[in-house]
């Protein structure tokens, strides 16, 4: 198990594991809970398939704690830089080459929100509760949850889940679409861990690597672009197919 400042990060087979850790609530210290260098270094491996992100203990994480937030704004320019890291490291998640699941278990509010908002897919247990809590404190989600947000859900509920910071449930957070799935138990991580490996096992790790990237060319790119790059990986994958043969 290697760490990267609140970050924990492990193999399980083909599947690497990002555990936050940082007491009950998993609090980011910063914005950057892990070192983008260090999460490059984990995720260059031709042989991983997809990663889960979780949080140590009861809870995904509670966000930024208040006095972290007052320590970093001390300085403007250093608090610019990093809330522009964290941006950098959240991007970076979402544009991965392979599937990325939050399993996402207690609080996930704020900061935790917005990295779990980064995953491809979000699986909660039952008891999770979610909130951008940053309008009580005269804030604003800060890493990219709005825009995120609205990618996800369109406008329906925006204002609500923004301006009245209040919490939701996972029931509720099914129906709007903020999370994918509730699992059975009480603990998320054996059912995230079930959902990736299904979707993962039996298909190569190049399959999945077209598979991400037609994908977040749809998302990112105009419809003739995208199109033309889905061609191309069609058929590099078709000739391997026929040469197997």
């Amino acid at each position: 198990m290697d760490k990267s400042k609140i970050s924990f990060w492990e193999r399980k087979g083909d599947i690497g594991i990002i555990s936050l850790s940082n007491g009950k609530e998993n609090y980011l210290i910063e914005p950057e809970f892990i070192d983008l260098a260090d999460l490059k270094k984990w995720t260059n491996d031709d042989q991983l398939k997809g990663i889960i992100i979780k949080g140590s203990g009861r809870n995904f994480s509670a966000g930024a704690s208040l006095n972290d937030l007052i320590r970093i704004a001390e300085n403007e320019n250093i608090l610019s830089e990093k809330i522009s890291a964290g941006k950098e490291i959240l991007d970076f998640i979402e544009d991965l080459n392979i599937p990325v699941v939050a399993s996402i278990n207690g609080v996930c509010f704020g900061g935790g929100l917005e990295i779990a908002l980064a995953c491809h897919i979000r699986i909660a247990s039952p008891s999770a509760l979610f909130a951008f809590p940053e309008n009580n404190l005269g804030l604003i989600p800060g890493l990219g949850g709005i825009y995120r947000l609205i990618q996800l859900l369109g406008h329906r509920d925006i204002y609500d889940l923004i301006l009245s910071a209040d919490m939701v449930n996972a029931d509720y957070a099914k129906q709007i679409g903020l999370i994918d799935h509730i699992s059975e138990s009480k603990d998320s991580f054996v059912e995230a861990l079930n959902k990736i490996m299904s979707l993962t096992h039996d298909r190569s790790p190049e399959l999945i690597h077209y598979v991400m990237t037609a994908i977040h060319n749809a998302k990112k790119l105009n419809q003739s672009e995208a199109l033309k790059i889905e061609t191309e990986l069609f058929c590099r994958l078709a000739i391997k197919v026929k040469k197997n043969q």
